[in-house]
């Protein structure tokens, strides 16, 4: 799971309430306690370490069951990362101290003062309008926001004006999404319904009988609107009876409706298209949240800084796209700024959002359909087919190095077209595309902009969590930026939760070949700095990749990535004693299955040394006769097909010389004849290549597949010359 800053985790057993050691609570002090909501009490509580003001909703559960379903339902909603959701900061279930039977699901949340209630309120008391531009503006991003929700099958179940919080003046967020499991508990709900009428006003008819679906969300928004078009001349007795009327008679909307004209309220008649269509008492007849954003922001004049809503303008035709895409008409946008690249016309925007040009700095000359791109980035369709024909395009037109241009280009448009799957999955292929073109012919190039390349990535992952193909494509553009940049960046991603995801991933979708390969040499890099934020889920990490080369006996390119993680593993101390035996046992059948790759080899055998130093049991599963031979007979195979190779034989040498270290190993060694091995090594490698294993220890990683301090492997291979 690709999770925020909190672990949202489950309580442990014997866990109790406030005053209890390891409670979560006990990082809270509770300031003050808020109107009751829906269904628990909401406190305004200040975390004490950061200061920071936090509200924490307590929803009093029937039994610890009932709390753990709620628990697991609500769990995913930690992964949604939108402008406008105020996403839970941590979930945990708790128990009262003074009545140790009362438990509570402690939802916390962003803590800010003003809400659309507020907002409303003060205007119902002045009387006064609410501002076009303002309302416009804001209505945007919550349908921004709704569409997102919705999107992803996802209903909020609880919006009204207190739910929307405002983070500044122009700025709001949805907050306090509800579960099924706590918005169908009858009893409570009930109680609460007669303790406070106004609350449960804005909820559809069909929502007061326990059922959900996102028309219930469009009829609770429908409420809002009509609360904020209605409050110069309505007071908040009139408002809620006219709320709770229309779940019987939608008739009294008219009413209102005609009144909103007469008084001229700003976009009076497109809220009269509008409203009617939200507020019908049917669920089927209700318009979606798209037809909403149709007849206010495309068929109205409504305008909004939600940039999303650009997805919904009218399409360009195919073939429009296409005389854009052959420069044979974008130069009409703006003929005063043309260059030439590679015989074809582009154009450069006069406004480059993008990037700021000074008149002393030359414009960089892109590629046809990247202009294009620039200049018609509200339209998905035209992106799409951009990209498509940037990925098509021969290698000396499209340039052999990174452009930072063309990157931000690229990357740009991912994050205004987040929602569209089709976009995320070319953007990402054509990112892979130009990285792999640049490596090739300069396999010291660096990826620019790598830093909005992770997180542009990491926002489609947490989008489309469970799509293998851009899994696949992620997964491969993170192990390759991973690498070039610093130890900083893989920690960041560790906090983003996703060496959990690859191994959650790696366990899912196991029949997927390329999920497997591409999670595997992301993990690779992940470890590669040494620097682990988290080690306990790397324990099943073996176990996993166990499955994995079960799952693919002969697959070659599947071994080289595991031998890479289990060599990192050893080095990290993050494999147990009891996987000991089960991970030589790979290790050495990767050897068998792919002696032509190098890195693998190499890789198996640091990873062999590194276990064998540490323990005589793996030592002996080395050396022990199997059914496809010991591991022994496996060296020298090894040898004489790599001799010539001095990082193997290096690397060989190494296994030899912490195999030597234990008494009961060396007569095998004898026996098996590895003495003339040994000292033609010597003889061959007669200084530095073979003496200095260090070279072989990673930045940042304990020298775990060296020899001991002090113990050179030349040291090492005279030992076992000199035995008898």
């Amino acid at each position: 799971m690709l999770g925020p800053e909190s672990d949202g985790r489950r309580p442990t057993e014997g866990e109790r309430g406030p005053g209890y050691p390891g409670e979560p609570m006990d990082k809270y002090q509770v300031l003050y306690q808020l109107n009751p909501g829906a269904l628990g009490v909401n406190l305004v509580v200040e975390e004490m370490e950061t200061k920071v003001k936090r509200v924490i909703k307590q929803v009093e559960c029937i039994d610890d069951h009932h709390a753990s379903q709620a628990l697991e339902e609500l769990m995913p909603l930690l992964k949604l990362r939108h402008a406008h959701i105020s996403v839970y900061r941590e979930l945990f279930i708790t128990w009262n101290g003074e009545q140790i039977s009362s438990l509570y699901l402690c939802l916390v949340m962003e803590f800010n003062k003003l809400s659309f209630h507020e907002v409303i309120e003060d205007k119902r008391k002045a009387k006064e309008i609410t501002d076009s531009e303002w309302m416009q503006n804001v209505l945007g991003q919550v349908l921004d926001a709704l569409e997102y929700l919705h999107h992803l099958d996802i209903i909020h179940r609880n919006l009204k004006p207190s739910n929307i919080i405002l983070v500044s003046s122009d700025h709001c967020k949805l907050q306090d999404l509800s579960s099924n499991v706590l918005m169908t508990n009858k009893a409570k709900w009930n109680i609460r319904v007669e303790e406070d009428p106004f609350h449960k006003s804005w909820m559809a008819p069909e929502a007061l009988n326990f059922s959900f679906s996102q028309k219930s969300d469009i009829w609770s928004l429908g409420c809002i609107i009509l609360d904020m078009t209605s409050c110069s001349f309505m007071d908040s007795t009139e408002a809620m009876y006219l709320r709770k009327s229309l779940r019987q008679s939608p008739g009294s909307l008219k009413t209102v409706l005609k009144t909103m004209e007469e008084k001229q309220i700003p976009d009076a008649e497109t809220f009269g298209n509008l409203l009617p269509g939200m507020l019908q008492i049917d669920p089927s007849d209700r318009i979606t949240i798209k037809d909403v954003v149709h007849i206010t922001f495309v068929s109205g004049s409504f305008k909004s800084s939600c940039i999303s809503l650009t997805l919904y303008r009218q399409m360009v035709p195919a073939s429009i796209t296409d005389m854009l895409l052959e420069g044979n008409v974008a130069s009409i946008l703006d003929p005063r700024r043309v260059c030439t690249h590679s015989s074809q016309a582009s154009v450069v925007p006069k406004d480059r959002a993008l990037r700021p040009w000074s008149s002393e700095r030359s414009l960089p000359c892109l590629p046809v359909p990247a202009e294009v791109m620039q200049n018609f980035s509200g339209w998905p369709e035209v992106q799409f087919r951009a990209m498509k024909r940037l990925l098509k395009m021969p290698a000396d037109e499209l340039g052999l190095q990174w452009s930072p241009e063309l990157v931000e280009v690229v990357v740009t448009t991912m994050q205004l077209h987040d929602r569209v799957l089709d976009i995320q999955l070319c953007a990402c292929s054509l990112l892979l595309h130009l990285l792999g073109q640049a490596l090739v012919h300069h396999p010291e190039a660096k990826a620019p902009c790598n830093q909005a390349i992770t997180s542009a990535v990491l926002s489609a992952l947490r989008s489309y969590p469970e799509e293998e193909s851009l899994l696949v494509l992620v997964y491969s553009l993170l192990a390759i930026t991973t690498t070039q940049e610093s130890e900083s960046v893989s920690e960041e991603l560790q906090n983003a939760g996703l060496l959990e995801h690859i191994l959650e991933h790696l366990n899912s979708s196991l029949e997927n070949r390329d999920v497997c390969v591409s999670g595997l040499g992301l993990l690779w890099a992940l470890l590669l700095d040494g620097i682990i934020v988290n080690k306990a889920p790397l324990e099943k990490v073996p176990d996993l990749i166990s499955q994995v080369l079960a799952t693919y006996p002969a697959d070659g390119e599947m071994a080289e990535a595991s031998c890479g993680v289990f060599w990192l593993l050893s080095l990290l101390g993050c494999i147990k004693k009891r996987q000991f035996e089960q991970v030589v046992a790979l290790l050495l059948q990767s050897i068998r299955l792919c002696q032509n790759r190098v890195l693998l080899v190499n890789n198996a055998y640091r990873g062999l040394a590194s276990l064998v130093k540490v323990s005589e049991l793996a030592a002996f599963k080395v050396v022990v006769q199997e059914e496809g031979g010991s591991g022994l007979s496996l060296v020298k195979e090894t040898y004489q097909l790599h001799k010539d190779d001095p990082e193997v034989v290096e690397n060989v040498g190494i296994l030899l010389v912490h195999l030597a270290s234990y008494e009961e190993i060396l007569p095998e060694l004898v026996s098996s004849s590895m003495k003339a091995l040994v000292q033609e090594i010597k003889e061959r490698f007669t200084s530095s290549l073979v003496s200095d294993s260090s070279a072989f220890s990673k930045p940042g990683l304990p020298p775990g597949g060296s020899p001991q301090p002090g113990c050179t492997t030349s040291g090492g291979l005279e030992q076992m010359i000199a035995w008898n």
